[in-house]
């Protein structure tokens, strides 16, 4: 056993020196723009994230990510106050420690795990350096190797970029479940401690191609066969959206901005501004009835309102009853800026909406209940019955990117008078829509931006050939309408559904009612094994 421990304790010397070496000889690394990623399928590629795969060589925006959606505001502003002393005073591998431990402390890995799946992949997709990205989906098996903690990476690296193995930082876990905010040996994975890991990894194997963009990356690319370093890489451009390995069609979180630490500051002087704002400009519909007036005293709020093409007037599209109007849904507001395009007061149906915004909502709501039957009758009393204009949201639930999901077909069959409206909201600092949190501060979180601003336009109506009546299919009128709305927004059509969206971002399948009816469910069966 003795003999044993000396030679691994020599060979880990050896491997110590070779490294100190190989960081005192100045490496002739090329740049990766000069690297050929043609016939690179069978190559092994090893690559840095931070700098490297990402244009930003920074850390901040994406632990202030994790601390902000999985933690709280509080926590967010702890790390940002704390940043400068940190960024001054500490090296990258304490920084990292510094910044794991005031995001990690006392979060459920889950919370973080979900918050990788949800929130960050649109940020990283944002910050992806074009040719490094070109350089590295070109190889066949791909390593990455980075200082940022496995369980923010790895989602991200494995589903969108195709990574085979993530070798990351690892954080301490305690039992429960409960991130202790320290890390596991060897501690942040930088230098040294990213050659010992591609070494004991790989073993025998070299990898064919290293990518890296600073001088502790040259430990681990001095063991390849061949390497290139990413130079002055917050100035290249970034890769387009067409050329992402996977479309960014879901994303949740409400900071709409990637949050530098001056961003961050931004959003931090800005919210006690922009909290009392937004309920000043929530409650002008509550507390004026004529639309008109409310459309402008919203835009001496900085409420932005843009119609395109001619709102119809009652007596011009249905004189047997309402209007319906079919649009895409971005925010829980739709209907309200809706009704302020038209000039009049219009009705809502809506999935799920909280009983909060369903009290304080400035027109009326109808709640739907999922059942076919029970809605079609619910929506045929307010536009026949009650005369009233009413609008369908019929993807179901919003979306953020330039998608439309799935219409569904049941507002087809309750009238011919269709109005198809296509509507799109445009945001600065915060989302006014999230899949996890709570649905209530949706408006809020809208009207909390400095420049809030809904862009509207209305088509022609459908044509009675084109209805129902004329004998088409429900799904064909619905599908028509999805790509006539997709086509003057320059969306893209998709057959992806409310469902699909919620499991992916929240792991359940949507709907206050549910959680609500899967909580009583819980209860009922906690106090009978209580009982028993």
């Amino acid at each position: 056993m003795g003999e044993k421990k000396k030679k691994k304790a020599s060979m880990v010397v050896k491997l110590w020196e070779f490294l100190k070496n190989v960081r005192q000889t100045p490496v002739p690394f090329e740049p990766v723009e000069s690297c050929d990623f043609l016939d690179r399928s069978d190559d092994l590629v090893v690559s840095d994230l931070e700098g490297t795969l990402l244009r930003s060589a920074s850390y901040f925006p994406y632990f202030l990510l994790v601390a902000f959606e999985a933690g709280s505001v509080l926590r967010a502003a702890i790390l940002l106050f704390a940043y400068p002393a940190i960024w001054l005073l500490a090296s990258q591998a304490t920084a990292i420690q510094i910044m794991t431990f005031i995001s990690f402390i006392g979060i459920k890995v889950s919370v973080i795990e979900r918050v990788a799946v949800a929130v960050l992949p649109k940020f990283y997709l944002e910050d992806m350096h074009l040719h490094a990205f070109r350089v590295f989906t070109a190889c066949g098996t791909k390593y990455v190797i980075t200082a940022s903690p496995r369980v923010m990476v790895e989602h991200f690296l494995k589903h969108y970029l195709g990574v085979d193995v993530v070798l990351g930082t690892e954080v301490h876990v305690a039992r429960g479940g409960f991130c202790t905010g320290f890390l596991q040996s060897p501690g942040v994975l930088e230098g040294g401690n990213k050659a010992f890991a591609v070494r004991k990894y790989l073993r025998d194997r070299l990898p064919d191609l290293a990518l890296g963009c600073k001088s502790t990356d040259f430990p681990y690319m001095a063991l390849c066969k061949e390497a290139f370093v990413v130079l002055n890489s917050s100035n290249a451009p970034a890769v387009p959206r067409d050329e992402y390995p996977k479309p960014l069609i879901f994303h949740d979180g409400r900071i709409a901005c990637r949050p530098t630490p001056a961003k961050a500051l931004t959003l931090l002087l800005w919210s006690p501004v922009g909290i009392p704002l937004a309920f000043l400009r929530g409650s002008v519909p509550l507390l004026i009835n004529d639309t008109r007036i409310v459309v402008l005293v919203c835009a001496l709020l900085g409420v932005r309102i843009r119609v395109n093409g001619a709102p119809p007037t009652t007596s011009s599209t249905n004189k047997g009853g309402g209007t319906l109007f079919v649009c895409s849904h971005r925010t829980l507001l739709d209907p309200v800026f809706l009704s302020g395009g038209v000039q009049r007061r219009v009705s809502a149906v809506t999935y799920s909406i909280s009983r909060v915004s369903e009290v304080l909502a400035p027109i009326k709501t109808v709640r739907l209940t999922r059942c076919r039957s029970q809605d079609a009758r619910r929506m045929h009393n307010i536009l026949l019955d009650e005369c009233k204009d009413l609008v369908v949201c019929p993807e179901g639930t919003t979306c953020r990117e330039p998608y439309l999901l799935r219409f569904s077909s049941l507002f087809a069959e309750l009238s011919d008078a269709i109005v198809p409206v296509a509507m799109d909201a445009r945001v600065q600092l915060f989302y006014g829509t999230t899949a996890r949190g709570w649905k209530a501060l949706d408006p809020l979180y809208f009207l909390m931006n400095p420049r809030p601003e809904y862009e509207m336009w209305f088509l022609d109506q459908l044509p009675w050939e084109m209805t129902c009546a004329a004998g088409n299919s429900a799904h064909d009128v619905a599908n028509l309408i999805q790509r006539r709305i997709a086509d003057k927004l320059g969306f893209q059509c998709t057959n992806l559904t409310r469902k699909d969206k919620y499991l992916m971002l929240a792991g359940n399948e949507g709907g206050v009612a549910n959680k609500q009816k899967s909580l009583r469910r819980s209860m009922k069966r906690l106090r009978s094994k209580m009982g028993s």
